[in-house]
């Protein structure tokens, strides 16, 4: 979760009435979120990614590593995970936290999404979470053609976004609470935006208990 665009304005939560001064307190924040069931949530999320033992993974706008160690688990000690976000002090937390035995290393390196220095072609798999609606509408295409650049062909995406309540009242008292963009966001532009960057769309569903994700494929 991209905690680094936050770190960059006013520092807040994707959890109602809450306000973010650490990525420690980010974190804690996010287990009080997923009530319990954040590792079995990003578990399932790291199995959705298609990634097997041994492949190189990029997770994009990864802030404090929580998808990140999760796909280094997956990947297992013959895999190589790199995480990547645009703030030192969340990238310097990601890594003081510890790893699980039998996963591989992760890497955290500085940068943008939308400007990955990173080789073409140089990962199996890339996944991001909660990061895209942090990012101006204008900006979010970019990142997604870059995320399309270091996927080799015949590699897989999996983009991970907040899903808004359906009921009336849900939206209500997450807009109440929350960000403007966490509110309203548009999952339903996901799939056109990840085939207009180039990918094939593959699936896509929910992960309790708010998570929404899209499956796709670089086929060329």
């Amino acid at each position: 979760m991209s905690l680094g665009r936050l770190m960059q304005g006013k520092p807040r939560s994707d959890t109602p009435g809450v306000t973010i001064a650490t990525p420690r307190a980010y974190e804690l924040c996010g287990d009080v979120c997923f009530a319990g069931r954040r590792n079995r949530a990003f578990t399932r999320l790291a199995a959705l990614s298609g990634a097997e033992p041994g492949d190189r993974v990029l997770d994009v706008g990864c802030g404090t590593g929580y998808l990140t160690r999760r796909m280094a688990e997956r990947v297992g000690p013959g895999g190589e995970v790199t995480g990547v976000d645009p703030s030192p002090p969340v990238l310097e937390y990601a890594r003081r936290r510890k790893q699980r035995p039998g996963g591989a290393s992760c890497v955290y390196r500085e940068g943008l999404a939308e400007s990955l220095d990173l080789p073409d072609g140089s990962y199996d798999t890339v996944v991001t979470s909660l990061m895209l609606h942090h990012l101006p509408e204008d900006v979010r295409p970019a990142a997604l053609r870059e995320m399309f650049r270091v996927v080799r062909p015949g590699g897989r995406l999996l983009v991970v976004e907040f899903r808004p309540p359906r009921s009336r009242l849900g939206r209500h008292l997450v807009h109440g609470g929350t960000a403007h963009a966490m509110a309203h966001n548009r999952v339903d532009l996901l799939d056109g935006m990840i085939a207009d960057a180039g990918f094939e769309v593959a699936g896509r569903g929910d992960v309790k208990p708010w998570l929404y994700y899209v499956q796709a494929v670089r086929a060329r």
